[in-house]
């Protein structure tokens, strides 16, 4: 984070824009869906990955929102193919219409970026009465991501290009509750602490994508499942937590990343050429890097599985 121009294995750093790791790369052809598309990074993942050709499909609570970003991407990149569809990933209900709704259009699938988030809110319920966080950062996306798996594998079975999904973590995996994810007090009020739980949803980011890697190598399926951390980003994912806000808009311009550096790691994963076959990996920087040992805990990462199927099983 302090060494912005210090470049990695992958020729880029920390300074590194989300045009720049991508410069070059030809994304025509290939169909993507981004989730929280409508601000901060998602919105620039959704605009760089259009104007490398890509069929973006944006994923959005606010559809008016969405639809102001996909307009402002048209008048920039006219070419560009930008879709709405909304997505409340804080809702079953909604993540299971909105991959019915996308599976039925008949689009194929290659590239899944999870990127949609709530950061350190007071401590309240989903529509599924499962803590917000856990619920939105997380259960969401396992739930998005297994209803959208069969057309993820048909699409890379069919184009004979690799299938990409892309786990937007965070640095804040390393502030989680001791044990990494409780798995018995989700939705314990009482103990709940914003931003250990916010750790946690964004360490559960990480072992989701590893389980994902593990499962697609036992079945040999060409696709690859990696998680990142974009970098400290001053976004509305602050929101709940003014005093944060404050002094990361006081210190930020000294060493916080503007938006088009805090999506390069996003985009360099989903598109570069460099990522071909690595999966099951942490990033940072555009460049593979370390998490933490509970980042790394295969047998927690299959716990978490588990539990995460059978909070979603239908009722």
């Amino acid at each position: 984070m302090w060494l912005f121009g210090l470049k990695g294995a992958s020729g880029f750093s920390a300074s590194s824009t989300a045009e720049e790791v991508t410069q070059g790369i030809d994304a025509t052809g290939l169909t993507a869906i981004v989730t929280g598309a409508s601000s901060g990074i998602g919105a620039e993942t959704t605009r760089v990955l259009a104007m490398r050709g890509a069929h973006v499909v944006m994923a959005v609570r606010n559809v008016k929102s969405g639809t102001e970003v996909k307009d402002s991407i048209l008048k920039e990149i006219p070419h560009a193919k930008v879709d709405v569809m909304e997505l409340d990933l804080g809702s079953m209900e909604s993540v299971r219409k909105f991959a019915s709704e996308y599976n039925s259009t008949g689009y194929p699938l290659n590239i899944l970026i999870n990127n949609a988030g709530v950061m350190a809110p007071p401590f309240m319920l989903s529509q599924d009465n499962i803590e917000l966080q856990f619920a939105t950062n997380h259960l969401g996306h396992f739930l998005l991501t297994n209803l959208l798996l069969q057309n993820l594998k048909n699409t890379a079975q069919g184009s004979h290009k690799e299938g990409r999904i892309v786990n937007v973590s965070s640095l804040g995996h390393r502030f989680t509750y001791r044990e990494g994810i409780r798995f018995d007090k989700i939705n314990d009020k009482d103990s709940y602490t914003a931003i250990l739980a916010y750790g946690q949803s964004k360490l559960a980011n990480i072992l989701h994508a590893n389980e994902l890697a593990r499962h697609f190598k036992e079945e040999g399926a060409e696709i690859t499942a990696n998680s990142l951390h974009p970098g400290s980003i001053t976004t509305n994912l602050l929101r709940h937590q003014s005093l944060v806000e404050g002094l990361v808009n006081w210190i930020g311009k000294y060493f916080i990343k503007n938006i088009p550096q805090g999506a390069a790691t996003t985009c360099y994963v989903a598109l570069h050429p460099q990522v071909k076959g690595i999966t099951g990996e942490y990033f940072s920087d555009s460049n593979i890097s370390a998490s933490t040992s509970q980042g790394t805990d295969a047998e927690l990462a299959k716990k978490l599985w588990d539990f995460s199927l059978n909070l979603t099983k239908p009722r």
